[in-house]
């Protein structure tokens, strides 16, 4: 049997006051931030959204705490910058497939305690074919997530017919693979993970050079908040 892996006192110290951090936001409805989040859905309902940790098709292998509906809940700044990304991408030909937005700290917890249970490697060949599930954590899984702060947004690109561009990686995978920069891509995926990183930029996003899906808007309307309502 595999033994469990033990999360290092400083990450599970990180844990309890990022969870406890968010609970006392919402501890006096005055401190409630929720009427400042926008459904994307409603704001861009030509985008595909495809919220994956609603569901069963993400690395968990099961729906995430947080989630009771498949939104995507962005703060207001950055719902607005994504319109701007949506009508130079349609200008294209291309449309925004949605993967993940705002995250609630409860459904970082969960990726937290799924990874620490080494037992569970049934969405392994999928998501992280080429790691020991016990190097996941720090890089590709944190205690603390920036999504939590409602300015990150995980998303691709589809042609006019919903088929998502070659990126070269899926969603979520967890390897270097999925480095926007990666070596091994060929050219068309480069372009494509180039065309998408030039789309979110000009409308304000940062990347995040690990994961060629994952971008913040910038500034960050709560840059040291980690918010925990569910997604409704």
């Amino acid at each position: 049997m595999l033994a469990r892996i033990t999360i290092p006192s400083s990450l599970l110290s990180i844990a309890l006051i990022s969870t406890s951090t968010a609970y006392a936001n919402y501890a006096n409805p005055s401190d409630d931030k929720r009427s400042e989040f926008v459904d994307v859905g409603a704001l861009l309902p030509n985008a595909v959204l495809d919220i994956r940790y609603f569901g069963h098709h993400n690395f968990v292998g099961k729906p995430v705490d947080g989630y009771n509906a498949p939104k995507c809940l962005l703060h207001n700044s950055a719902a607005a910058a994504l319109k701007n990304v949506q009508t130079a991408a349609q200008t294209q030909g291309l449309n925004l497939k949605i993967f993940d937005c705002y995250r609630p700290q409860r459904a970082v917890d969960h990726f937290v305690r799924w990874v620490n249970d080494l037992e569970d490697t049934g969405t392994k060949a999928e998501f992280y074919p080429n790691l020991g599930k016990d190097k996941l954590l720090g890089d590709y899984i944190a205690a603390k997530s920036g999504h939590s702060r409602g300015s990150t947004i995980d998303l691709t690109l589809v042609d006019t017919k919903g088929k998502e561009l070659d990126m070269g990686s899926p969603f979520d995978m967890f390897d270097t693979l999925s480095n926007t920069d990666d070596p091994r891509i060929n050219a068309e995926q480069k372009v494509n993970r180039y065309k998408l990183k030039t789309l979110m930029t000009d409308a304000g996003f940062a990347p995040y050079s690990m994961e060629w899906w994952h971008f913040t808007y910038q500034p960050q309307a709560y840059p040291a908040t980690y918010f925990d309502f569910v997604v409704e």
